[in-house]
């Protein structure tokens, strides 16, 4: 194999290890680089290591991602894996309890308009998840030109409790990204801080995990149907819960079974999935609404709510629900 891996989170398994990812180097630290962006800080920075460590990178952008792969594989690094994802979503669900030596973070989305700091990623809960993730003696590097985000983020790392923050000069590599040369040409500075954790924190892998292997974990519900049901003037509906909202957005007449296809809208956080549930009708008469594996859903608990949400609905057309599996 050559080159840098390209994961989907469909592809790890809940939780992941390094014997599985890097099976030719799972002795080797493992690194993650939130928002790598074109990859210009990984072949700089495992330049300074006897050995090249594992590399996780995770970015939002698939341009950036293609860019990233692109120069990995020029470097001749092949022990790394890209994966287009939000990071605490892959924090949380991929890496095991102290799987980390390290996480960088070079130049992230500041998110400076008044009301935006929810979407940074340094805040307390992340602090707290890290904590949980990174080994004894790991820690979190970060470099940023963004004097108030820095300051955010050294305020939430002492205020999360898990946390000591020294700050300091950068890895070089750091200065040779692309915001960096952009900064560094207009004669403006950078800031750099390391979050080591005081104490190991116990953050479980919660209830995210992809579509899974057994049929009877797949999120469902039966019930019955009224006689005179056929839908043919379907309008949107919303539901919302704690951290999610799901929209059902459309029904189909499925391809393949006696039944409807719901398109459901889940978003939660960060993280948004478009998912398809089944209707399907049985042989005993009864009706089976379950999450279709098309796509491969990564089950949240928003994922979840979106069978609710057509089990629901299905309720309010007349249908009487004996089961309920999600």
């Amino acid at each position: 194999m050559t080159g840098a891996r390209i994961f989907r989170l469909s592809d790890f398994r809940f939780p992941d290890s390094a014997a599985r990812l890097y099976p030719d180097t799972p002795e080797r630290p493992w690194v993650l680089e939130v928002g790598f962006g074109d990859g210009r800080f990984w072949p700089h920075h495992a330049q300074a290591f006897a050995e090249t460590p594992n590399y996780l990178g995770v970015e939002l952008s698939g341009v950036s991602l293609l860019k990233a792969h692109r120069r990995l594989k020029s470097a001749g690094i092949t022990n790394a894996i890209l994966s287009k994802m939000p990071a605490d979503v892959l924090v949380r669900g991929v890496i095991p309890a102290g799987g980390l030596d390290a996480i960088i973070v070079n130049f992230p989305d500041p998110w400076p308009k008044a009301g935006h700091e929810e979407h940074r990623l340094l805040r307390v809960p992340f602090f707290q998840l890290a904590a949980s993730r990174l080994k004894p003696g790991g820690s979190i590097l970060f470099t940023t030109d963004h004097d108030e985000y820095f300051e955010f983020a050294c305020h939430e790392a002492q205020v999360s409790g898990v946390m000591r923050v020294e700050t300091g000069e950068p890895p070089p590599a750091a200065l040779e990204t692309k915001y960096a040369l952009k900064w560094r040409d207009l004669g403006l500075g950078v800031n750099h801080a390391r979050f080591t954790p005081t104490r190991q924190t116990e953050v479980p892998h919660g209830s995210t995990f992809p579509y899974p292997e057994t049929e009877n974990d797949v999120p469902h519900a039966i019930l019955t149907l009224p006689t005179d049901f056929s839908p043919t003037d379907f309008q949107k509906y919303t539901a919302q819960g704690k951290g999610h909202t799901v929209v059902l957005l459309d029904l189909y007449a499925s391809l393949r079974r006696d039944g409807w296809v719901a398109l459901a809208h889940v978003v939660e956080g960060e993280l948004t999935q478009e998912v398809l549930v089944g209707i399907t009708n049985r042989e005993d008469g009864s009706t089976l609404v379950r999450l279709a594996k098309f796509g491969g859903p990564i089950i949240t608990p928003g994922v979840k709510a979106a069978v609710g949400a057509v089990t629901d609905w299905l309720k309010s057309e007349g249908a009487k629900v004996t089961h309920r599996g999600y």
